[in-house]
């Protein structure tokens, strides 16, 4: 009995709703069997491999923040400002305590003009042009990975001639 009191009235109380961020799936066109490839980058902390994100941000909506981190963690220039939200995933952000966070993440696809080699986070992060099934097998979030193994059916992606 208690353990149903727990599950279905105590601990949904005390469990706040999952945070969002927003995240760039950056592509170029590319001669391979998809046609293209995304962009992944390292996380500061880890070194895991990862889509640039980040939280919302005042003044912008969350495709533009998505590009607004894009620019700020990979040095993105965006062919156009059009996106695609594309999907979202979940996963347990670690606060610096080491406490976990749900967080759901919207991705957003965008294509890729150029990446500059001069840009807030230079020097802090890798970079990689991968296919999207290579990049599934890349990252550690399950979410993610799901997400990207999608990405040839997600097609067309925004892109520009």
């Amino acid at each position: 009995m208690f353990l149903n009191l727990w599950h279905k009235v105590i601990g949904p109380a005390f469990r706040r709703p999952p945070r969002f961020q927003v995240a760039a799936m950056c592509y170029r066109p590319a001669d391979c069997a998809g046609g293209f490839e995304v962009l992944l980058i390292t996380s500061r902390g880890t070194k895991r491999w990862v889509l640039p994100k980040g939280w919302p941000k005042a003044g912008l909506d969350s495709a533009g923040a998505a590009l607004e981190e894009a620019w700020e963690e990979a040095g993105v220039v965006f062919t156009t400002g059009e996106t695609a939200e594309i999907g979202s995933y979940r996963y347990d952000k670690r606060l610096d305590g080491g406490l976990p966070l749900d967080t759901v993440v919207f991705v957003y696809a965008a294509e890729v003009s150029k990446l500059r080699d001069d840009y807030p986070e230079a020097g802090q992060r890798d970079r990689r042009w991968v296919e999207p099934g290579e990049a599934a097998r890349m990252v550690d979030e399950p979410g993610l990975r799901a997400l990207l193994a999608r990405v040839p059916s997600l097609l067309p992606l925004p892109r520009t001639s």
